[in-house]
């Protein structure tokens, strides 16, 4: 048995996700700061028939994020596929000229050190398998900066551009990286972006292991 890891484990994208893969025979890591929500996540997947356990870490702390993908790990199995889908803060979200160096710190920790940190510690183990998949999940300032959320916008970049290239180096190896850009954030009444869907969209990138950057939907409707 092998485990998906999902870093921002909330009650949507994050609960379709473990709720999807735990029906395909994964024991599921969920990974968030509060401690209290995700007892009452993993019961509600326990629910389901899903086994399912959780790790308290902020995905800004590199030290508590390691070790709580390496508890994972010793606890459930080797972790097949990380899932990394923290929500980026309020405070990230200002308009360029109101930037400063300080406010970038935030995203940067979160969007680039933090899946940086994640994936140097379950590389191994997916090395050991043979396999393994990273599902990175971001909105659509991932490939179009948006003057008013200058935080994501710079992070964002540079998460893709550091996905695009464990992309490129790790194919050989049977380890697949992909992105999935959901434009205009989940939820709000169209159907590809509902969590099911989209939940849906990331096995088949798990599955079908094609290019790098999937849009769950065109950036303009």
């Amino acid at each position: 048995m092998t485990t998906i890891a999902i870093i921002g484990g909330g009650p949507g994208l994050g609960h379709a996700v473990a709720r999807h893969f735990g029906r395909e025979g994964f024991d599921v890591a969920l990974v968030s700061r509060s401690r209290s929500h995700l007892d009452e996540r993993v019961a509600a997947l326990g629910a389901e028939g899903v086994a399912a356990r959780g790790y308290s870490a902020d995905g800004r702390d590199r030290a508590a994020l390691t070790q709580a993908l390496a508890d994972a790990a010793s606890d459930l199995g080797p972790i097949e596929v990380l899932q990394w889908s923290p929500v980026p803060a309020r405070e990230f979200m200002k308009p360029v000229l109101e930037t400063t160096a300080a406010d970038l710190v935030g995203p940067v920790e979160m969007s680039i050190y933090g899946p940086v940190s994640a994936v140097g510690q379950v590389l191994p183990g997916m090395r050991e398998l043979g396999r393994g998949t990273i599902l990175l999940v971001n909105g659509g300032s991932a490939v179009r900066p948006g003057s008013r959320v200058t935080g994501t916008s710079v992070a964002f970049a540079g998460e893709s551009a550091y996905g695009q290239l464990l992309h490129d180096a790790l194919a050989p190896e049977g380890i697949h990286v992909a992105q999935l850009i959901i434009p205009r954030g989940i939820g709000g009444g169209e159907p590809s972006h509902e969590p099911d869907a989209l939940a849906q969209r990331l096995w088949e990138l798990h599955t079908e292991r094609g290019e790098f950057r999937t849009f769950a939907a065109p950036m303009d409707l």
